[in-house]
């Protein structure tokens, strides 16, 4: 990154380093969006799953529409980096953003024709424009985080933003799921299925178009009113002082092709069981979809745990003693945040007996980041092996055995973005950009591995077998996090 961190750094001193907390902030904001954007996905799927009568993997092209965007949109700017220079470095990264703020707002208006002429292929459009506005956010947001400050706290600072993203990925089940399967579900005339019959939920509450158009406008009101912030907000502007070179020259090193398909495990294996949770909760429990979507938020709440342990952990600040302290405060505050958002939305009524079994997890992620350390890569290792085990444990087990060991697998996913990311771009230099490009090209792993899991399910009458597919991904980022994260090029 030394082409793009070097010449800011140098030129500010100081003072500028002072400034960043302001950027910072309004970056952090962006990260909180899109996570609830994101995992909006998750409760779309067990709604158009009803509304259009779909299988397994049917349903998956929710996923498939949307993280196939985030590929089409890096591989667009992937060739036109290496054919005509870096676009970002060219119109800045403040535009970037403001470019990708106003395609995301175009594609959460599209949602309500889609819902109003009831088309699923409409909805996937939707989804696809949608996501080709946050894959600009993602190419642009986090070199730019990185950046912001010295290189050795680089993860530590993405780990922070994608703190606040999981805060987004936690509150949206819980509160994006009230909206649709409950408030907005009275809004408007009932859908009415093949046999002319009404579409219900589990609990028997009417499906409505307007259940999604309302709440997607409200994101779609959100971007236009974010984008005015940032137009008036001074964000620094950091341009490389180096030419970029035509071609594919990221590509030479190892640690970043490695790392490319690190992500795709990663961000399949992650949207895969995030996407799954609902529907198999509804067969290993028989639970409602009002109901499972508060166990959804412990999933992404403990990626949210876990990313602010990770933007503690990985700075190295503290004593032994007082690491552990803050450490064991991080996760309980969490924790309650969660449970309190979730306790609120249920109307006060849901013990706390029912998710006690999450602090287990979160006493094995906080044994897990002392094993870690202040390592990026070895971190990465230990999260990936426990990850594994723990789908093996969901594999061999029913009942709340099975469902808390693959809801706990969030808080092991939590730090595996930002270490990943960090260490493929490692010592790129000029080729920075182009490397972010790349690795966001390969959150097509969204798009692919939950498909696969679906097809598996169905092949296999049930999604409880299936999780060997997002295991095999964590045994790949165990292998990463051991060996393939070292930095050489390829013919070295």
């Amino acid at each position: 990154m030394a082409g793009i961190v070097n010449t800011p750094a140098g030129a500010a001193g100081g003072e500028q380093q002072k400034s960043y907390a302001v950027p910072m902030a309004v970056m952090t904001t962006l990260f909180f969006m899109w996570g609830v954007i994101a995992v909006m996905n998750d409760i779309l799927i067990p709604y158009l799953k009803k509304i259009f009568e779909l299988s397994r993997a049917e349903s998956m092209l929710v996923q498939m529409s949307f993280f196939s965007a985030y590929f089409t949109g890096s591989l667009i700017y992937f060739i036109i980096s290496s054919t005509k220079g870096d676009p970002i470095d060219k119109i800045g990264y403040k535009n970037g953003i403001l470019y990708g703020l106003g395609i995301s707002a175009i594609g959460s208006l599209l949602f309500y024709p889609a819902a109003e002429i009831r088309s699923l292929g409409f909805f996937l459009v939707a989804l696809f424009i949608l996501a080709l506005g946050l894959t600009l956010l993602q190419i642009a947001s986090n070199p730019y985080v990185a950046i912001l400050g010295p290189p050795k706290s680089a993860s530590s600072r993405l780990n922070l933003a994608q703190g606040v993203n999981s805060l987004g990925t936690t509150l949206a089940p819980i509160f994006g799921g009230f909206l649709i399967f409950k408030f907005f579900a009275h809004w408007g005339q009932p859908l009415l299925n093949s046999m002319g019959e009404k579409i219900l939920t589990d609990t028997g509450d009417p499906m409505t178009s307007a259940a999604v158009q309302f709440p997607y406008l409200m994101f779609a009101a959100i971007f236009i009113l974010l984008g005015v912030l940032i137009r008036f907000t001074h964000l620094p502007a950091f341009k490389s002082d180096e030419q970029i070179p035509k071609g594919a020259g990221a590509l030479k090193y190892r640690h970043l092709t490695l790392g490319m398909v690190a992500i795709f495990m990663y961000v399949g294996s992650e949207v895969a069981i995030g996407s799954l949770i609902i529907n198999y909760l509804a067969e290993l429990l028989n639970y409602p979809e009002i109901e499972a979507k508060s166990f959804l938020a412990f999933y992404w709440g403990g990626l949210m745990i876990g990313r602010f342990l990770g933007a503690f952990s990985l700075r190295k600040q503290a004593s032994e003693g007082k690491a552990i302290f803050i450490m064991i405060a991080i996760s309980l505050a969490a924790f309650f945040v969660i449970y309190g958002a979730v306790f609120i939305e249920q109307g006060f009524h849901f013990p706390i007996k029912y998710v006690l079994p999450f602090l287990i997890f979160v006493a094995l992620n906080l044994i897990a980041f002392r094993i870690g350390g202040s390592h990026a890569a070895r971190t990465l290792f230990v999260f990936s092996i426990v990850a594994a085990g723990l789908l093996v444990v969901t594999m061999l087990n029913t009942g709340h055995v099975a469902m808390w060991s693959v809801i706990g697998i969030g808080l092991f996913n939590s730090i595996m973005w930002s270490n990943i990311f960090t260490l493929a771009i490692k010592d790129l230099g000029k080729y920075t950009p182009q490397g972010s490009s790349l690795l966001v090209m390969s959150i097509l792993g969204g798009a692919i591995i939950p498909f696969v899991q679906g097809y598996v399910a169905d092949l296999m009458g049930g999604y409880h077998y299936s999780f060997f597919i997002p295991m095999i991904s964590y045994v790949y980022l165990a292998f990463y996090g051991l060996n393939g994260y070292k930095v050489r090029k390829w013919r070295e």
